[in-house]
């Protein structure tokens, strides 16, 4: 049985306990529960009233599509470990079973907190002419309409299957919805159970037509109409369920065709495990007790739900066209130092680095650099990395335009993209087709790094050009993640990536890197040497400062290493978006630690990590690094990422100043983690506050904003006493 890890805390208070004597539970978080405490606050901002209406219920449903990832990837991963025997415990000490009895509970609160944001929700939508569950709006002419549209539109697709000895149970794909019906034959008496399956095709609302929005649930449409289903039957009892399966990928080390092997995972996690069955809370008793058999369900967790099932359905109410009651709407800006050459990337990357912040800035910049290296007569090569490139071919479309123009482009696909397999496999084969050549990468790593490379025939020789982005080559998520787009022609760094890419289609190890630290090499190594520095500056009574924002912090070797920063005297404050192992604020382990999550309009996606080096924060001799990787076992031993270093000044300035500031000092979306609860706490902002996220909506960039900088500037950010 796990200690009580405030037992072990309270020891540490009072000084009876080491700081290197204490229990896993007392050093750090456990990692489930740390992500759920993250969902947590996804959750809450349902329920902030300063956003409009359909945001706070797009919320919502991404709670409730965060959830079912969780549940199909870490539950299912779990569970698969106690099924196996498998004791091997967690950062803070727990059995698989230990953290599945944790997890278990904290779901079902959040589920339950869910329903609750829902209910709250739907009056205040009511009131706006917003009807999720309209059964109770249907008037005679929309009953008329809505039995037409079944009849027309859903019947046809839908088909009612017997479950008996004489019908095999149909397969119930993940996150599936189903409808179970217990019949009696009027007549004869004879009783009979029909299972009727929602195509995934088919829309999970229907909109009736009209000036107010009235929304019925495609599963209770069918529940609505099943006298058209099964005439001659009288329904004695019905009920929705919705299913979860494993749906992690394992691929075996030696395997011969990694593609061919990722099309037959992909189908087997379509066939996974049960592992969450969800019902409603009128299902009938007899339909009920024949599903849990036939779906094999009794290790699986069955969740009753005293609401709608599926939350996160609800982004479809969401695309409701209803401005009125979304964010203002936001375009992003081009930057200005490339408009100032006309356009032309190549020629405002050689004049000087330029960083992209997007989603303030737009991520066209990206397609356009590799647009032109497409037109360019005196581009010779691309290489390009690919982890998420989404369904949009903006991206690969340059691409497979630049091998069509007979230059060598080089593609790295990452198959291993968690959701996005089958996207990346269908972009291999185009890109195949037209010529790239396409690599897989490495069998047992993710090729994670964010990185384009354009080889350019100058007057005075080859000249390479480099993007090195914190997030992905993907149009969609660039316009709500914020993240980072550096472009350089520095020439050190091109031959850093040139060797990047090297070790990824030739497993050739770079030797005599200039710049750059990559994982699973030197990554880890590199920040640990950094840490130490400041470690000494501090024994030496000089400033020593780290500022990191990162999504998620899990790594034992860089949490310890914080924790011995922080005993030195170190001041150390961390922005972790999501999963955070590390305790802040520990007396005699981590004093000088603060940890701050923001949540808010935009994704915070980008990592920056930055190191006072001798001087108080923010300084210009601050090493400043942004990086493909969290601090994770994952991103530092198991995938490639890129740690790059920003030695451009106005670059510097830009993401030490402007970005890792403003996070910094942000009020208004911000929350600070409890070390010794796990508890997350809004902060309280005076007066009005600082959002850092509208700072940047109407405020330029400095790399971006060019010669204009000289006339206008932009508002200086300052770090007020007690921010930090």
């Amino acid at each position: 049985m796990a200690s009580d890890p405030t037992q072990s805390l309270t020891a540490a208070n009072d000084g009876s306990t080491p700081a290197d004597k204490l229990s896993a539970e007392a050093r750090y978080f456990n990692r489930e529960l740390s992500w759920l405490a993250f969902n947590d606050r996804v959750l809450e901002e349902a329920n902030n009233t300063a956003y409009p209406l359909l945001e706070r219920l797009r919320f919502l449903s991404i709670s409730g599509s965060n959830l079912d990832e969780f549940t199909m990837i870490r539950v299912a991963g779990l569970a698969g470990q106690v099924r196996s025997g498998i004791s091997e415990t967690s950062i803070d000490g727990r059995t698989p079973r230990q953290q599945l009895s944790a997890i278990n509970d904290k779901v079902h609160e959040l589920e339950q907190r869910q329903q609750e944001a829902l209910v709250a929700l739907r009056p205040l939508l009511e009131a706006e002419g917003i009807h999720i569950k309209g059964e109770d709006r249907i008037d005679e002419a929309a009953e008329a309409w809505l039995r037409d549209h079944f009849i027309c539109n859903i019947m046809p697709v839908i088909t009612p299957q017997a479950l008996d000895p004489a019908h095999p149970f149909p397969f119930v794909a993940n996150g599936g919805i189903g409808a179970l019906f217990n019949l009696k034959r009027r007549g004869t008496g004879g009783k009979l159970i029909e299972m009727v399956l929602i195509p995934s095709a088919l829309p999970r609302f229907i909109r009736i037509p009209g000036e107010e929005a009235i929304y019925v649930a495609i599963e209770r449409l069918v529940c609505r109409y099943a006298d058209l289903l099964f005439p001659g039957f009288e329904v004695l009892g019905d009920g929705v369920f919705r299913v979860l399966r494993d749906s992690d990928i394992e691929i075996e080390e030696e395997a011969e065709d990694l593609v061919r092997t990722f099309r037959s995972a992909i189908q087997r996690r379509r066939r996974g495990q049960v592992i969450m069955l969800e019902i409603d809370e009128s299902f009938d008793p007899e339909a009920e007790e024949l599903l849990r058999e036939k779906l094999g369900v009794r290790q699986a967790a069955i969740a009753t739900t005293e609401g709608m099932l599926g939350i996160s359905g609800l982004a479809e109410v969401v695309d409701e066209e209803r401005p009125d009651l979304k964010f203002p709407s936001y375009s992003p800006r081009f930057p200005e130092r490339i408009l100032e050459h006309d356009g032309d990337a190549f020629a405002a990357i050689g004049a000087k680095d330029i960083v992209v912040h997007h989603p303030y800035e737009s991520f066209e910049v990206v397609v356009d650099f590799l647009r032109q290296a497409a037109a360019d007569p005196r581009v010779v090569s691309i290489k390009q990395t690919l982890y998420r490139a989404g369904n949009q071919p903006t991206v690969i479309n340059a691409l497979i335009a630049a091998a069509e123009a007979g230059k060598s482009v080089t593609a790295v696909v990452e198959l291993k993209a968690r959701f996005d397999e089958e996207q990346n496999l269908k972009w291999a084969g185009e890109l195949e087709r037209a010529g790239v050549q396409v690599i897989y990468g490495f069998i047992d790593m993710k090729t994670h790094a964010k990185v384009s490379m354009v080889v350019r025939k100058e007057e005075d020789g080859f000249r390479t050009y480099c993007h090195f982005g914190t997030g992905n080559y993907h149009p969609v998520t660039a316009r709500i993640y914020t993240d980072l787009s550096y472009f350089t022609a520095n020439a050190a760094l091109g031959r850093d990536a040139a060797k990047l890419f090297n070790f990824v289609t030739g497993y050739v190890e770079p030797q005599g890197m200039e710049h750059l630290a990559i994982s699973p090499l030197t990554m880890q190594d590199r920040i640990i040497a950094d840490i130490d520095h400041e470690i000494a500056l501090a024994r030496e009574g000089r400033p020593a400062t780290i500022w990191a924002k990162m999504n998620s912090i899990t790594e034992p070797a860089i949490i310890d290493k914080f924790y011995e920063a922080s005993q030195a005297g170190v001041e150390i404050v961390l922005v972790v978006r999501g999963i955070c192992c590390l305790r802040p604020g520990v007396p005699g382990l981590s004093d000088n630690i603060t940890v701050k999550s923001i949540i808010g309009r935009f994704l915070e996606h980008s990592r920056i990590y930055a190191f006072g080096n001798g001087e108080p924060m923010p300084g210009d001799k601050a090493k400043v690094y942004i990086s493909s990787a969290d601090l994770m076992e994952r991103n530092l031993h198991r995938r490639v990422e890129a740690l790059v270093p920003i030695t451009n000044q106005t670059v510097h300035d830009q993401v030490l100043d402007q970005v890792l500031l403003a996070n910094l000092i942000d009020t208004q979306q911000s929350w600070l983690l409890d070390g010794e609860t796990g508890d997350y706490h809004r902060v309280e902002s005076d007066g009005e506050g600082f959002n850092c996220h509208e700072y940047f909506m109407t405020n330029p960039s400095l790399s971006g904003r060019g010669e204009a900088l000289k006339q206008g500037g932009v508002p200086q950010l300052t770090l007020r006493k007690g921010q930090q």
